[in-house]
């Protein structure tokens, strides 16, 4: 049961107020903001490159590649 109080709230039986704020409005944005954008594109493949220069510099450097390297810890 419901208990209507002066300030238009209303009480339910457990004595919880309805006395919220104002419901925020709702809105759709129109550009996507996840998956393949501009900038997470850019960021891969900036870490990729400095992946694949890091393994050159690795075989360059140890005369292994990334496998012998790793069987020789």
């Amino acid at each position: 049961m419901n208990t209507r109080i002066k300030n238009g709230a209303i009480m339910d039986d457990q004595g919880k107020l309805n006395n919220f704020a104002i419901e925020p409005r709702v809105y759709v944005d129109s550009e996507a903001r996840t998956g393949f954008t501009e900038y997470a594109e850019k960021l891969n493949g900036r870490l990729a490159m400095i992946g694949f220069v890091s393994l050159l510099a690795l075989e360059v450097l140890t005369g292994h590649g990334l496998f012998g390297a790793l069987a020789s810890l």
